[in-house]
């Protein structure tokens, strides 16, 4: 079965949205109306609405961190995480927790990092060298 995953979510700002999906994340711009627009998030579809962004809190201990709950995110392989990581440092993204490996020289070793949109919604984003070990323990 193939499938894909849908999101949508408000933001407070089409214009600031577009910007940051479209021109940091790099994220395929799709349909739009003047009160939504939607994108391709790394394979997936997120509709993003104007609205009041969902309440978030800091309850999700990842590490020594807690991050925001709830959150999305993306898992990518390792080159187009880094790629991104670099595109968000280069954009003076402000990071919840900052670009880094987390069990490493483990099964499941992944890279991680936090940031929220221009709504302040969280996002999460993912790197493994395989996304065939996304799910080792």
């Amino acid at each position: 079965m193939r499938s894909i995953f849908h999101l949508a979510f408000h933001v407070r700002d089409l214009a600031a949205s577009r910007a940051f999906y479209k021109g940091v994340l790099g994220c395929k711009e799709g349909r739009s109306t003047e009160t939504w627009v939607d994108f391709d998030f790394f394979g997936h579809q997120i509709s993003l609405h104007l609205g009041e962004p969902f309440k978030t809190t800091n309850t999700g201990k990842v590490g020594d961190h807690m991050v925001p709950m709830p959150h999305l995110g993306a898992v990518l392989e390792y080159p187009d995480w880094r790629a991104l990581a670099d595109r968000l440092e280069a954009a003076k993204t402000e990071f919840v927790m900052e670009p880094q490996v987390r069990f490493e020289g483990q099964p499941g070793q992944q890279w991680t990092m936090f940031f929220r949109d221009p709504s302040g919604n969280p996002i999460e984003i993912k790197g493994f060298t395989s996304l065939d070990t996304v799910y080792d323990a």
